[in-house]
């Protein structure tokens, strides 16, 4: 099993067919997801929703460029976005990682090389506050 950018499982049995969840995960992930209010506008359905958020971080693409079968792309992005601060994306991701895990199919072990890890372009040239009040070239009288 390998967990992807978005979060989702892909394997045998967990598997996202390019835009499209499978029945198997939306019926795991479905009720993960708020219920649509009774009165407004009419609710969008929740599993287009999470198949264009896939679309846009599967490709990349801004989410002006969703594909128009997805519906507004507004409305995507504000269901993505009101659904991460209400924190719906970390309960189906964790929902999804220990259900993979009570099965086994999930392993923690992590390893990252130091000579990938870098600091970020921005971060290079920060002030560094070294600790002490002498600069180490400076000399002492």
């Amino acid at each position: 099993m390998l967990l992807n950018r978005f979060g989702w499982l892909i394997g045998e049995a967990w598997s996202v067919s390019r835009d499209v969840v499978s029945d198997e995960a939306w019926s795991v992930i479905g009720p993960l997801f708020p219920a649509s209010r009774s009165t407004g506008r009419p609710p969008v359905d929740r599993r287009i929703v999470v198949e264009a958020t896939a679309w846009r971080f599967r490709t990349g693409a801004p989410w002006r460029d969703l594909p128009e079968r997805s519906g507004n792309w507004n409305t995507i992005y504000k269901n993505f976005n009101r659904w991460a601060a209400d924190g719906v994306w970390a309960r189906v991701l964790e929902q999804v990682q220990s259900r993979a895990y009570a099965r086994g199919d999930l392993d923690w072990v992590a390893s990252i090389d130091s000579t990938i890890v870098r600091v970020h372009q921005h971060g290079a040239t920060l002030p560094r506050d070294t600790g002490g009040g002498i600069e180490l070239q400076e000399v002492r009288a």
